[in-house]
């Protein structure tokens, strides 16, 4: 977390004591005092920052400090907001012997990303990127999407985090009326009238007619779909109809840094730009799901042709990559 403060700081020459607006998230580690309070008290920053600490949100909890930030900039002007997404599964090692508590063993890993966020208008000029839209969709009301990634103890007493068989179920539940309030927000007009024409021609004939999906490949010219495993990749390569360039930095980012939460999005954005794929103009949609259950998203749009900068975690590797996997 640190470490990765220290580059933000470095690389973009912001002083600690510019930052207005501080958002931090760990979802399974939260220490007293807090992560973000750490923060304040290494750096020093000033006494009047506005700083949050969001514990428990899941994998999905990148996008909505993403989101958090974004309004808190809307009413403090001419100022700076960081985001800390990070993830400690040291202390949340499950060591019993429950096969679905066992599962994030093996794909969770520690990692961690910071974003600076700038309401300035002179920050225009330097900055990647705009973010364009935030969608929100949490479905904690249903009680099998709240228990489908659980923290609870198992019959011996040891405590971890438990997957349901219904995970992919509820996932794919969950993105589906995410996607049908984004789409209207970024498809073009030909792909939503195809969308409701189809679902009017359902209703009216009452007969057994395929959803239309939309093309979001129209709308979208990079993916970042959560690394939460390689079940989740391949049902949204499935369902959104992606072709294996749309989900690789998905899938290399599970290889190389499996599952680190919140951040994975961040790792996949960097895969993205080491690659050089990114252009002026270009819009990335980050997809994030999250216990609860939350399925979110974030539409950036390039302010400029992105290079890929020496602090990247793909720096050592990224030649290496692509890899073949064994399915």
């Amino acid at each position: 977390m640190f470490g990765a403060l220290d580059t933000l700081f470095s690389t973009t020459g912001i002083k600690p004591k510019d930052i207005g607006i501080l958002v931090v998230n760990c979802s399974l580690f939260n220490p007293t005092p807090s992560l973000s309070s750490m923060i304040v008290n290494k750096y020093k920053l000033r006494g009047n920052i506005k700083s949050f600490n969001l514990g428990g949100m899941g994998c999905s909890a990148g996008v909505i400090t993403i989101d958090l930030a974004k309004d808190m900039l809307q009413v403090q002007r001419n100022t700076y907001a960081v985001v800390v997404s990070t993830e400690n599964i040291t202390q949340n090692w499950y060591f019993g012997n429950k096969k679905s508590m066992l599962i994030p063993n093996c794909l969770f890993r520690v990692g961690g990303s910071t974003v600076l966020l700038s309401n300035k208008s002179v920050d225009r000029s330097r900055a990647k990127y705009q973010l364009v839209h935030v969608v929100r969709t949490h479905r904690g009301s249903d009680d099998k999407a709240f228990r489908c990634v659980y923290q609870e103890q198992d019959d011996n007493g040891k405590t971890g985090v438990s997957l349901s068989k219904d995970l992919m179920a509820i996932a794919g539940g969950a993105l589906k009326t995410n996607i049908t309030t984004l789409g209207p927000l970024v498809l073009p007009i030909s792909e939503q009238l195809l969308f409701f024409c189809t679902l009017i021609a359902k209703k009216l004939f009452k007969k057994s007619i395929k959803p239309y999906i939309p093309d979001f490949k129209l709308a979208f010219d990079h993916f970042c779909i959560h690394a939460g495993g390689r079940a989740v990749i391949d049902e949204l390569e499935k369902n959104l109809q992606l072709s294996p360039t749309h989900v690789e930095a998905s899938r290399m980012t599970l290889h190389r840094f499996g599952n680190t939460s919140s951040s994975s999005i961040w790792y996949e954005l960097a895969y993205i730009e080491g690659k050089e794929r990114v252009r002026k103009g270009h819009r990335v949609w980050q997809i994030a799901f999250g216990s609860g259950f939350k399925c979110n998203s974030a539409v950036w749009k390039a302010l400029r042709t992105v290079k890929p900068v020496a602090h990247s975690p793909w720096l050592d590797c990224i030649d290496k990559y692509p890899v073949e996997l064994v399915m």
